[in-house]
């Protein structure tokens, strides 16, 4: 069945609109904190820790396209990995500019990979999906080893508790979620069932038939990287080093501008409890991000707001907006040859 790109008028201006709205919320704040102090900050950047976070940046990418490469395998999708590496590339840039992010990559690799192999559309989302989902367990592995150290260190900040209480939430909740689904795999398939089949009268694009098929392409992938026990620790394995080179950054923003308070350990909590606010509907979470990153170095380290701006300032830098325009460049080849 062909398909068209993710893609229409409405959802760039939505992300147009989304960049809009997150500069004006940043000038505003940066006026309040002191401009001239956040200038005075970035003025100073070391540009060599700016390579070298946007390095990590890059390395985090790759490694978490291999991860990919593994499951697509084990599901009989077969595509080169230096090929893959730029699709990954271009399904991270579909979603750092969708509204909500995480919305807009997976349908868009799986419509190229439906069209690069022999794999249905439906075949490649469900493997996208499974990769996704093993990609997000270093999320909470580190995310708990962080808190457990600030915690082991002194009582967390009134600030962070709300953060550190949603970051426990998922990081129990998920996986619990998971496992019950995959468990009773059946019953979980029949409600879902139940409730589109009154909603695809109403909404004509809806269908019991293809959600089936979507919810059995979905629990085959699963099964079949289960079973494949070596080839499921080796993508885990790369899925936890890519989650090192993705929260490093936030060090090396601290040592771009000389700011000795954030070591290693702190980031293993900041970035994943900073990416709660990527939720906030604009792209890549812009705006809000970088406030929770605000909000949670003032709290945790002795640094000023300004100066706690122009760090978060410099990790976007490094971990968004560098991703973005490389993300961009390889989604403008990866549409070309497909």
């Amino acid at each position: 069945m062909a398909r068209s790109l993710p893609f229409d008028r409405a959802t760039v201006a939505k992300t147009l609109a989304g960049f809009a709205v997150a500069a004006i919320v940043l000038s505003l704040v940066a006026s309040q904190f002191g401009l001239a102090e956040v200038a005075e900050t970035l003025a100073g950047a070391d540009l060599r820790w700016l390579a070298v976070g946007c390095l990590s940046t890059t390395l985090c990418l790759v490694l978490w396209g291999k991860a990919w490469h593994i499951v697509l395998r084990v599901a009989g999708v077969e595509v080169p990995f230096r090929r893959l590496v730029g699709t990954y590339f271009a399904a991270t840039f579909a979603n750092y500019v969708t509204p909500l992010g995480q919305a807009g990559g997976e349908p868009f690799i799986a419509y190229v990979l439906s069209r690069d192999t022999d794999a249905s559309y439906e075949e490649s989302l469900a493997s996208v999906v499974t990769a996704d989902l093993l990609n997000l367990l270093p999320f909470f592995s580190f995310s708990a080893v962080g808190l457990s150290v600030l915690l082991a260190q002194s009582s967390l900040p009134g600030a962070a508790q709300s953060l550190a209480v949603g970051l426990l939430a998922m990081a129990v909740g998920v996986p619990l979620f998971v496992g019950v689904a995959w468990r009773y795999r059946e019953r979980v398939r029949a409600g879902v069932l139940r409730l589109v089949r009154p909603l695809a009268g109403v909404i004509g694009r809806l269908s019991v038939e293809r959600v089936a098929t979507r919810l059995d392409e979905l629990y085959e992938s699963f099964g079949r990287i289960a079973r494949d026990r070596r080839a499921l620790v080796a993508a885990v394995a790369f899925a936890y080093a890519g989650w090192v080179f993705f929260a490093l950054p936030l060090y090396f923003a601290g040592r771009t501008l000389a700011v000795p308070a954030i070591d290693p350990l702190l980031v293993l909590f900041v970035v994943p409890a900073s990416t709660l606010a990527g939720l906030t509907p604009s792209p890549g979470g812009t705006g809000g991000v970088e406030l929770a990153l605000v909000a949670l170095l003032v709290a945790l380290t002795p640094v000023s707001n300004a100066v706690a701006l122009s760090v978060a300032l410099v990790y976007r830098v490094m971990s968004y907006w560098f991703a973005l325009v490389v993300g961009g460049m390889a989604a403008v080849g990866v549409v070309a040859r497909s």
